[in-house]
């Protein structure tokens, strides 16, 4: 049996950032607006129209390459990359060619054993996004919308380390959750604001390859998987049948089709020399100030695989509840803030992704949406754990203070909800459920063990349902004998 081949994949990551503005002009962005209203002089390349850097795109770029652990350049210089294409009206690009703002780094992921792995960062650098083309099925009509177009674009490109579809998918994953952290990008693949074009090739035992293929129009993580796989099939097959190698076959760029689960071929890719690169004639270099770099770096967060290796190692967490809690920024900080640094790590996490994601959940609700302080949610945790609160009274509170933010100590010193733990009169609670349920407590002593839910409920309900669950279990056992 051959021996498999060696898969090589290098990803290249068009990261939009999160700003107000465009890149070099003054027009907003957002997803969703009419089309071809987001664009101005310097979008369309109109004479006299000079391009101005946006600063905040600038510091948004470097914030993610230190969180990405990369160098971050002294001076970088802009250049314009020439190609023409209906979407790219001034038809140049201005971008980063050889001093990019940011060099090195790396994203690390779990590699298909299970062991941690090291996806090194080739460089990270600031562009200029393009405007959007639309297709109808058959070609018969395309549609240009130039919104996004002049949107910066921070352009991430890996070193070849990933060797999976699965793998692949796992940076991608690790990659939006480092972004969204630091607050530069939200990483939507299904707004365009991260999109993806894995490169791929083969190392065969005998040392030949196959041509690098650039897979591009990816628009979801699982698809960047599923094309991935059906690249190295189809690659074996062609190094199989006919050959090909890198020696006798061109790289290539082919587009995604997601009905049909395949790439297609679109064209032959292209080299630097192609985009006649040169320097960006209406921008001057750009000098990075050392002290503003280092500001950055002192505003980092914890990013997310170091903060659930402490939720696990630290707190106590199991894996699961650490990959529950840090999937989504916001609820961590929730969660931490929910904690206050002394309560128990597993009761608070079970109070959020219980009561709390559930509720969520039930009334298609987001984290910001909830009236609910985390505080407040500490606040219950408290009287419950010293006794103040059974379980069944702090979670029909929960439902209430959930939706109003009332104060859950107020509500409980208002309505006398205190739970019930002296001893005396747990114990007439108890006495008087045994007179009300006197047949219960006959079928017990008879040998149905099941009868004594009855008696448990009905001094439960003397108690107002306030009573120490604990407490009463302890004094109906005494009584009952």
């Amino acid at each position: 049996m051959t021996p498999a081949p060696r898969v090589l994949v290098g990803m290249e990551v068009h990261l939009q950032l999160a700003t107000a503005t465009k890149c070099f002009s003054p027009s907003p962005y957002h997803f969703g607006a009419d089309p071809n209203t987001l664009i101005d002089p310097v979008v369309l390349g109109l004479p006299g129209a000079l391009p101005v850097l946006n600063r905040e795109a600038v510091r948004l770029a470097i914030r993610t390459g230190l969180a990405l652990g990369a160098e971050i350049a002294h001076i970088t210089k802009w250049d314009r990359k020439n190609y023409f294409y209906p979407d790219l009206p001034k038809g140049y690009q201005i971008s980063q060619f050889d001093q990019p703002l940011c060099e090195g780094g790396a994203v690390e992921i779990d590699g298909d054993d299970g062991q941690p792995k090291v996806i090194r960062i080739r460089r990270a650098h600031l562009e200029e996004d393009t405007g959007k083309s639309t297709h109808d099925e058959g070609g018969a009509k395309s549609r240009v919308d130039l919104n996004r177009a002049g949107a910066p674009l921070l352009e991430i490109v890996s070193e070849p380390d990933i060797t999976s579809a699965s793998e692949a998918e796992r940076y991608l994953d690790a990659l939006r959750e480092i972004v969204a952290y630091v607050g530069t990008s939200d990483g939507n693949m299904q707004e365009g604001n991260l999109r993806c074009e894995p490169n791929v090739n083969l190392v065969f035992p005998n040392g030949d390859r196959t041509a690098i293929v650039e897979v591009k129009n990816i628009n979801s993580v699982r698809n960047v998987g599923r094309a991935i796989e059906f690249e190295i099939v189809r690659q074996a097959r062609e190094y199989a049948e006919e050959g090909r190698t890198a020696e006798n076959t061109p790289r290539s760029t082919r587009g995604w089709d997601d009905d049909a689960g395949a790439t297609v071929h679109q064209r032959w890719k292209e080299s630097a020399d192609d985009y006649r690169y040169f320097p960006e004639p209406d921008l001057p270099p750009l000098a990075i100030e050392r002290a503003f770099v280092e500001r950055e770096r002192a505003e980092l967060p914890e990013l997310p695989r170091a903060r659930r290796a402490r939720y696990r190692d630290v707190l106590g967490l199991s894996a699961y509840d650490a990959e529950v809690l840090t999937g989504d920024p916001h609820l961590s900080a929730w969660f931490e803030r929910a904690l206050g640094g002394q309560r128990d790590a597993k009761t608070v996490a079970n109070w959020v992704q219980g009561e709390l994601m559930r509720y969520l959940n039930e009334h298609k609700l987001q984290l910001a949406d909830v009236a609910l302080t985390p505080e407040g949610l500490g606040e219950l945790v408290d009287l419950q754990s010293d006794g103040t609160l059974n379980a069944r009274t702090a979670k029909e509170l929960f439902r209430e203070v959930v939706a109003s933010g009332a104060s859950v100590a107020a509500l409980v010193a208002e309505r006398g909800l205190a739970q019930v733990s002296d001893r005396g009169a747990v114990e007439a609670a108890v006495r008087a459920a045994m007179e009300r349920q006197a047949q219960a407590v006959e079928d017990f002593r008879a040998g149905n063990p099941k009868a004594r839910g009855r008696i448990f409920g009905e001094a439960m309900k003397q108690l107002r349902g306030q009573g120490d669950p604990r407490q009463v279990d302890e004094v109906l056992n005494t009584l009952l004998g």
